[in-house]
Order: structure tokens, then sequence, then C-alpha cells
């Protein structure tokens, strides 16, 4: 059995440049994935026809359904109790006890033999009861019963069947411990095998009990977790050997494996569960309270100033009238001491100084609040967009891809392009909400790094909202259209595909900055010399059908001798082109 450290150390594979970052996609309708029902699991996987593509789309995980579970539950069993020359009820045993791990049980069990059984409670040669007596004492209700009355355990202590129903009943209501029965005699440590269960235990019990046995196989396996998902009984199995722990579900949900909360790369576990834990804090609460309100001098209430004039009253029933500024006594001001809208007291006392340490607090406290307002905003409007993208993706491919397909009179199979921006919308609003917890956390004295998190933000940010939106507005119009096939339809499939690409190429770069700790950034603010040359050759051309690659605008407009990139766009134009091709924007 891997340990903990094994399933979070990774092989150090050197990525392809043009690696797609997240080789998943996340939070996608069902019909998204392909269902081989020849195959026995999920196990998602690049073309092998493609080396390349089969890199990049290769996954380090398996979605398990309920039958694939106890399919290989069985399997481990059969494989054990072949090997070991025990039951099947035996192996059963033996499996649970060393969380199902079969390369475990075997070096126990070949290392030493006897203190297995000893710790599990298997005895080598089961114990018979006096078969000559025609009677045996129920060791829990002391009652005499006849032998056909009597059962035991490989121990050979006698119970009655009623005890032995009352007892398995109990444990198996008490939770998963009823997994690890032994003997009621207190002093023996005989395991009770599932045949017992079975023969003993209503049919209620024996279904919660063939419950309790499926989740031990994924709960005790530290290679197997449940998807996290309300409602989702699918497991997923991960394989060790990849920094990406981003799992996507068949029942469209994606979680990170390590910490089980929604996916979020390139963002690290720490900084998602401390961000979680600031949303969800009382700490901006309180600073709210400080940075917006004064306390009533009077019963030190918190009291809002809501209306231009320095005159407060507090709430009953306390109605304590009071300045804003100075917080004295409102009977003690007047025309003298400035009026409605000012504070003599105030204005001498701050000059010598009795108010700048609130003040100070105060303006802290302050600028931390619009600071955090300002990143979470962001993050929860990205994860607004998110949700409603996912929604028209689910449209789209429910309904406006047919309608779309009899209007233009092309096969569905033709418009997976704007399936695939979608796709591509609904993955960068995930990659782009992180960014700004991402920044958050981002230390204010690293400014060279800030601002090439910015700028590498920006870009990204940018180029999703053209996409979004020209798969958004711009696909309306051929929706709406009944005139029949549209001879603007070639140009618009070439925009879309090169914005997705292009698009995608931001969010790579991104993903990559920061996964790598914006290493690229040297201590005197300036982006090396590698960085320089893997963001050229990442946004140059390259693709088929028309799919190019952007440059950001910092960047020379010339990517190559043979092309030019837009500085509108980003889009990769040949260079004898004087418009753009995807934007139709002049060459300067």
């Amino acid at each position: 059995m891997d340990s903990e450290d094994d399933m979070h150390d990774a092989n150090d594979i050197e990525s392809l440049d043009d690696d797609f970052y997240s080789g998943e996609t996340e939070d996608v309708p069902m019909d998204y994935y392909s269902d081989d029902s020849d195959n026995d699991y999920y196990d998602d996987g690049g073309d092998d026809s493609d080396p390349a593509e089969s890199r990049r789309t290769e996954q380090s995980f398996t979605i398990l359904k309920e039958s694939d579970i106890r399919q290989r539950q069985e399997d481990d069993i059969s494989r054990l109790a072949a090997v070991l020359s025990l039951p099947q009820v035996a192996a059963s045993i033996l499996l649970r006890h060393y969380h199902w791990s079969v390369s475990k049980v075997n070096d126990e069990w070949f290392a030493d033999e006897g203190e297995v059984r000893r710790t599990v409670g298997l005895l080598e040669k089961p114990v018979y009861v006096n078969l000559d007596a025609e009677e045996l004492t129920c060791g829990i209700c002391f009652e005499d019963y006849p032998l056909s009355k009597i059962l035991t355990a490989s121990c050979g202590h006698p119970f009655c069947f009623s005890c032995w129903g009352g007892y398995i009943t109990t444990s198996i209501n008490d939770g998963p411990g009823c997994l690890m029965l032994r003997c009621p005699d207190p002093a023996c440590g005989a395991a009770v095998d599932q045949d017992m269960i079975n023969l003993l235990a209503s049919d209620e019990d024996k279904e919660k009990y063939d419950r309790y046995l499926l989740r031990s196989y994924i709960e005790d396996n530290k290679k197997t977790k449940w998807c996290p998902a309300p409602g989702c009984e699918h497991a997923v199995n991960f394989d060790a050997g990849t920094e990406n722990y981003d799992v996507s579900c068949l029942c469209s949900y994606s979680f990170c494996w390590n910490c089980t909360e929604e996916a979020h790369r390139p963002v690290d576990c720490d900084t998602v569960s401390k961000w979680i834990l600031k949303n969800s804090a009382e700490s901006e609460n309180m600073n709210w309270i400080l940075a917006n309100s004064k306390p009533c001098p009077k019963c030190k209430r918190p009291i809002e100033k809501n209306q231009g004039c320095m005159h407060m009253t507090c709430t009953p029933p306390c109605k304590f009238e009071f300045c804003w500024l100075c917080l004295g006594a409102w009977t003690e001001h007047g025309e003298r001491t400035g009026g409605f809208y000012a504070c003599n007291r105030y204005e001498a006392a701050k000059q010598e100084g009795v108010y700048d340490e609130t003040e100070k607090r105060r303006e802290m406290a302050k600028n931390s609040l619009e600071r955090y307002t300002h990143y979470y905003e962001r993050w929860a409007s990205n994860q607004s967009s998110r949700q409603k993208a996912l929604a028209d993706l689910q449209q789209m491919q429910t309904v406006h891809l047919g309608k779309l397909s009899d209007i233009q009179c092309q096969p569905e199979t033709q418009l997976k392009f704007i399936t695939d921006a979608w796709l591509q919308i609904v993955e960068c609003r995930r990659v782009l909400k992180w960014t700004y917890a991402y920044g958050y956390y981002l230390p204010d004295n690293e400014h060279a790094k800030k601002q090439f998190f910015e700028y590498l933000q920006g870009e990204a940010e940018s180029g999703l909202e053209r996409l979004h939106q020209c798969a958004e507005k711009e696909l309306q119009a051929f929706l709406s259209s009944d005139e029949g096939p549209s001879k603007d339809f070639n140009d618009f499939r070439t925009k879309l595909t090169g914005l997705t690409a292009v698009t995608r190429n931001y969010f790579e770069n991104l993903v990559r900055a920061l996964e790598n700790g914006l290493c690229d950034v040297d201590s005197n603010g300036a982006t090396s010399s590698k960085a320089t040359s893997s963001k050229t050759a990442a946004w140059s051309g390259k693709g088929k059908g028309g799919k190019g690659k952007g440059t950001p605008k910092a960047l020379s407009s010339r990517i190559t001798d043979d092309l030019w990139a837009c500085e509108q766009c980003t889009y990769a134009n040949a260079r004898s082109a004087t418009t753009c091709h995807m934007c139709n924007r002049q060459r300067r």
C-alpha cells in the first residue's frame, strides 16, 4: 500500500511547450464524455495514434461506478483467497483489516502467518462443540438449548439464535465497526465472518452490512475516494506520478484529489484553504464595522453614519445624541463649534494628535477591507459567469446545436468547434476565478512578481472576454436567422476557432507561470530570457484549420518572418495579409 507521502510525491516530467494546462475538462455535462460500454471502467485517455495528443490528454485517474467497485472488490478477494488457499470470507476479513491492500496482506502473511491470524481473529483450526451433549447453554442468556438451536463461530463458543441475531443487529446499527465483528465472548477475539451475518441478519441489516462493505473498499484505500458532489455515488481511483490533482467525475463535478475542494489548479491547496476560511470568517465583518462605524459614546453600540449631518442619534432605548467626529455630546455643540457639518473640537484635537491612533487603525481596516472586496468581487463574479457558461453549454448541446445544424445544413459533428469554445470558456473562468485568490495572497513587497502576474492575468482575461462575447453574442445572429445557410458562417467558424486557441494559449502561460511561482521574474523586476523565449514560442502560430496563437501586446507585433500578430485580437496572420483574418483590423 502506498504511504501518504507516496501519494503526494510526483515524478518530475518535463511537459511539452504546447501542453494543455489542464488535460481534462471540468463540470461539463455527462454527454461530453464518451462512454465506451465495452470497458469495465471509465478511464479517460488520449488518442494512441498521436503521441503528443495522447500525452496532452492523458488522465491520472479512473472513475468507478458501483458495479466497477464491486467487481474490483470481488477480484481482490478471489485473488487473495487463491494465493493463500483460504475461504473467500477469510480473505475478506484479511483485506478489511489491511485496508484492502493485497500486497500488504501477502507481505504480512508470509512474514508471520501466526501473528496475522491472531491479529485478525482467524483460527488455524476451528473448535467444535461437544456433539455428544443433548443441550448447550447460551453464553449470553444462559438458557439451555438443543444443538439445533445453537450456533458457534470458529472459536466454538455457543450462543442461541436469538442472542446471535440481537448481537449482529446491534453491531450493524452501530455503524461500519460491524465489519470487524468478533465473538460475543469478551475473552475471545475470533472473527465473525460474513456467512454468519447472511445467515442470521434481516434483509435490511444485510443490505446495510453490504453497503458498509462496499464503502470500506473506497474509504479505507488511500488511492480511492468518493466524489464529494452531493448525491454522486461514483468513486475515483487516483494514480500517483503527477502534480495535477484535478479530477473530473462523470457526474460533472470536478474537485482536487488532495484537499477534496472544488478543482482550483493552478492555486495550491493551502491558498485555497486560507481563502475559503477568510470568506466564511467573521474577521471581515469586524473589519467592515471598524472601517464604517463608530461606537456610541454611551452604550458602545456600533453606529453607521448614513446621512451628511454630523449630528448622530443612537437607536432606542439609548437615544444618545452625539457628534460623529469627536464623539462628544451634541448638547455641547452648535454654531460655535462648527455647525452641523464640521466640528472645531475635532479639528483641534486632531492637530494635537489625539485621534491619530484611532484614525490610523480605522484607515488600515478600511484599506484592508477595500483590498479584500476588490479580489472577492472578481472571484465571485467569475464564479457566477462560469455557472452561466455551464448553463449555456448545456443548452447549446441539447437545443441550439441541433437547431444550428438544420439552419446551416451541416451535421452536428462539424459544429464541435462551438462546444470546444464553451468548454474552454468554462475552464478559463474556473482558472481566472482562482487567480484572484492567488493575487490576494501575493506579497505586496514583491512588486516585480505582482506586475508580471497582473500582466499575465490581464492578457488572459482580455482574451477570455473576447472569446466569451464571440460565443455568446455573435452566435445568436446565426441561431435567429430564418434565411437558411449563411455564407458568413465559415468566417465565424474561423474566428471562434482562432479565439479559442488564442485564449487557451493565454491561460497556458498564466497557469504555467503561477505553478512555477512566477520564478521567471528576477529580483530586479525583469523577465528572464527563458520566460520571454517560452512565451514567444507558446504564442507563435501553430495548428491547423485556422487555429492561430496569440501574442501579448508587450511583445513584438511580428512573431516570425512569415507571420504578424494583430494588435487587437493577437491572431497570427500570414505576412501577405493586410487586415486581420480574425477581427478585420487594418495592419499597422
